[in-house]
């Protein structure tokens, strides 16, 4: 199949490209990219006045399969990331069971390859069962296609089992996705502790509780020389603190969410459970600390901790609902809402956050518009609106606050390995 994206903006960091130019694609691989190119018997998709990038990945998402297919399912969760213009993503493994062993890696790559419609890459647990006793086969995960390992959804609380962890990644070269957050300081809470949390008669959260693991964890990558790269950040502390752990040169990246750097704690008001996620939304000064991260090279990754939930599990009081909320369709909208727009990030910085560094941090070959890569690419039309509508998510979570927003700048193709996937926000596969 040949394919001709013609007359877009292509936008390409790692090759320092920043014009208007026509990109062929020929058996799935990127065949030139320059002015007029004229291919017969190529469908052309008219990308003018767009953009036109790397394929994007989403380093940080819960694909629920095996064992939890009533939230979501790879086959749907794929569909949800071809929707968000996500050419891949990379899938947590607190799964039921839990990814922690090649046979299960290998099931989900299976799974992936048969039903999947964006590349998908598996993260394995740190530990057995994600119960941060006893290491997980790490060298194993890793030849049967693991990218990084983490227990996200829980924390490692055991200082020597992270440090052994580490040892054991750095080995194999793979990142230690570490899910931050000291369970004692965290007790009963559900939202941020501060004024808002007292106002709604609601437990909160510490933003030590998120802090002190961020500093462990740190010096342990200092300790071990292994890649360290934090999840879903929220504080001005723990920004802070990555901020000064790149300056001495210690191997930490990090990311943070959508919903971190666009909502606080004030949202909660409504008891709307789509609001309870953890970390939780942070006050207004962690709000701004994320955005300076992001903006300053601090935080390396925009990532959505997509999590999706049945209706029936969110559809409960406050206090009893499971943290989480659905972020792979509005992910690429709110960081040109709230990012973009704003003047905090460049389009051209935008597209490092969410496909060059999160390649550049797994290990993937991806990231890139070179001759000869794989046709990922991902069209964003910036003058596009729409108003969310849950009920319309590809996914099967409709657990998002964001329900009757209208963003912009939206992504209209969504092309994997040379596979038109998305096209004028609908899907084709």
């Amino acid at each position: 199949m040949k394919l001709l994206v013609k007359g877009g903006t292509v936008i390409d960091p790692a090759n320092k490209l920043y014009q208007v130019a026509d990109i062929f694609v020929s058996n799935g691989k990127i065949s030139a990219v320059g002015q007029d190119i004229r291919e017969i018997g190529a469908e052309v998709i008219n990308a003018k006045g767009k953009l036109v990038m790397p394929g994007l990945i989403d380093m940080h998402v819960h694909l629920r399969e095996p064992g939890l297919e009533a939230k979501e399912t790879i086959a749907t969760g794929t569909r949800a990331a071809a929707m968000g213009g996500f050419t891949g993503v990379a899938c947590m493994p607190n799964t039921k069971p839990v990814v922690d062993n090649r046979a299960l890696v290998e099931f989900v790559k299976t799974r992936a390859e048969s039903g999947g419609v964006v590349n998908v890459y598996p993260i394995g647990a740190i530990t057995k069962c994600s119960e941060g006793a006893e290491l997980a086969e790490i060298g194993d995960m890793k030849q049967a296609g693991a990218v990084a390992v983490s227990d996200d959804g829980h924390p490692v609380m055991n200082a020597q089992v992270m440090r052994l962890a580490m040892q054991y990644a750095r080995m194999f070269d793979l990142p230690v996705i570490s899910h931050c957050e000291d369970l004692n300081l965290v007790a009963e809470g559900v939202m941020h502790e501060g004024y808002y949390s007292t106002v709604y008669g609601l437990k909160g959260i510490t933003p030590a509780a998120e802090e002190i693991m961020v500093a462990r964890d740190i010096m342990l990558a200092e300790l071990t020389g292994a890649r360290v790269h934090i999840a879903h950040v929220s504080t001005a502390g723990s920004v802070e603190l990555i901020r000064m752990a790149k300056k001495k040169g210690i191997k930490v990246t990090a990311e943070a969410t959508p919903h971190h750097f666009t909502l606080t704690d004030e949202a909660v008001g409504g008891y709307d459970t789509s609001t309870k996620v953890n970390p939780p939304l942070r006050d207004a000064v962690d709000v701004r600390a994320v955005k300076e991260g992001l903006r300053d090279g601090t935080i390396d990754v925009i990532a959505t901790d997509h999590a999706p939930h049945t209706s029936e599990e969110k559809d409960v009081e406050y206090n009893y609902a499971p943290f989480g909320m659905v972020g792979l369709e509005t992910a690429v909208g709110l960081a040109f809402k709230e990012l973009v727009a704003p003047g905090i990030l460049s389009v051209e910085e935008l597209v490092r956050k969410m496909s060059c560094n999160p390649a550049r941090i797994l290990c993937l070959d991806k990231g890139r518009l070179d001759i000869g890569a794989d046709a990922d690419i991902t069209i964003v039309d910036p003058e596009l609106k729409e108003t969310v509508d849950v009920n319309k998510f590809v996914s099967k979570g409709k657990n998002s606050p964001f329900d009757g927003w209208e963003l912009s700048g939206l992504p209209v193709v969504t092309i994997v390995g040379g596979r038109i996937v998305m096209r004028d926000r609908r899907l084709i596969v």
